[in-house]
């Protein structure tokens, strides 16, 4: 994953941007400047191959990976702590999706931040996922990393932006200001550390006081699974299952040694961020109504309220 320089010192929380469109100064050399040379002279298709345009302007990003099309809800990895029981995503995602009623055509992203202790192995499960390696040689995050992953949901161009915050005490602070505008918190464990566990709830506290608790996805993962026996395994998952309940998390164990679950994992969290934004997306367009008036002056949180008529009170 590539550092961007001055991360750590930028102070506001930055806007969901892609690293197309990031406000931060690219790195000459880095992989999105790459990215956005290459993109350019690459064909405009969609993931079927044809050629596409979006709201009359071609799009200049790369086709979506094949392996990132989801066309259906991928399954928890236990019942016991999942986020939601149902098999397929809700009936008015599908719905929307099927009749492009999805707002903007096109550009959806979601946040996600990734946070955790230190040496949990936050950085090696965004890399296994994103760039299919591993790196034994470990370096702690100095400040905040991000990487970009893009899916295709449901035939909807979808991004996931991944927040990989330092764990050390010392950058706490700088990491905490990015914590906001999170659609996603993934909360890393090692399970061959009790400690770690325990230390999940002070981390989700952390980044709760930067986001709206009733608005976002908690996902507590564990690990390095491919350290532990069974009977360990066992034993940690029993605690973890425990946690992930009182947290109100989906529970998931990973190894971004062998990649066990870790692209299972990740297609999960795109698909669930995909169909909360989709469904604030209805939620908030259902509100407008033909016919209703927008009060531009107003303090009242819902702008959007049906104008009544009033009777002259004079003679015409």
């Amino acid at each position: 994953m590539s550092h961007l320089p001055g991360l750590e010192l930028r102070r506001e929380a930055p806007p969901l941007l892609g690293p197309l469109l990031s406000p931060f100064p690219l790195p000459a050399g880095s992989w999105h400047r790459q990215m956005l040379r290459s993109s350019l002279r690459l064909p405009i298709t969609n993931s079927a191959g044809a050629p596409c345009k979006a709201a009359g302007r071609m799009n200049i990003l790369a086709p979506v990976r094949r392996d990132r099309v989801l066309a259906e809800l991928p399954q928890c990895l236990r019942k016991e702590a999942a986020l939601h029981g149902h098999k397929d995503f809700h009936p008015r995602v599908t719905c929307a999706c099927q009749e492009h009623r999805t707002g903007t055509v096109g550009f959806k992203i979601s946040k996600v931040i990734v946070v955790g202790d230190l040496s949990v192995g936050k950085t090696c499960l965004i890399n296994r996922f994103c760039k299919d390696t591993f790196d034994k040689n470990y370096k702690a995050t100095i400040g905040v990393d991000f990487e970009m992953e893009r899916f295709e949901v449901l035939g909807i161009p979808f991004s996931l932006q991944l927040w990989d915050t330092a764990g050390q005490e010392r950058f706490k602070c700088i990491a905490s200001t990015y914590y906001r505008g999170a659609q996603a918190i993934i909360i890393v464990f090692n399970l061959n550390d009790v400690a770690s566990l325990e230390h999940t709830k002070q981390w989700l506290a952390d980044a709760l006081k930067e986001n709206d608790p009733s608005s976002v996805l908690l996902f507590l993962v564990g690990s390095k699974k491919d350290l532990s026996t069974p009977a360990q395994y066992a034993l940690m998952e029993k605690d973890a299952l425990q946690v992930a309940q009182e947290m109100k998390a989906e529970y998931w164990a990973v190894s971004s040694l062998t990649g066990e679950n870790v692209r299972e994992f990740f297609f999960r969290v795109a698909a669930l961020t995909f169909e909360a934004n989709v469904l604030a997306e209805l939620e908030k367009s259902g509100a407008r109504r033909i016919g209703d008036v927008v009060r531009i002056n107003s303090d009242d949180s819902n702008l959007y309220l049906t104008a009544t008529k009033k009777k002259p009170t004079c003679c015409p």
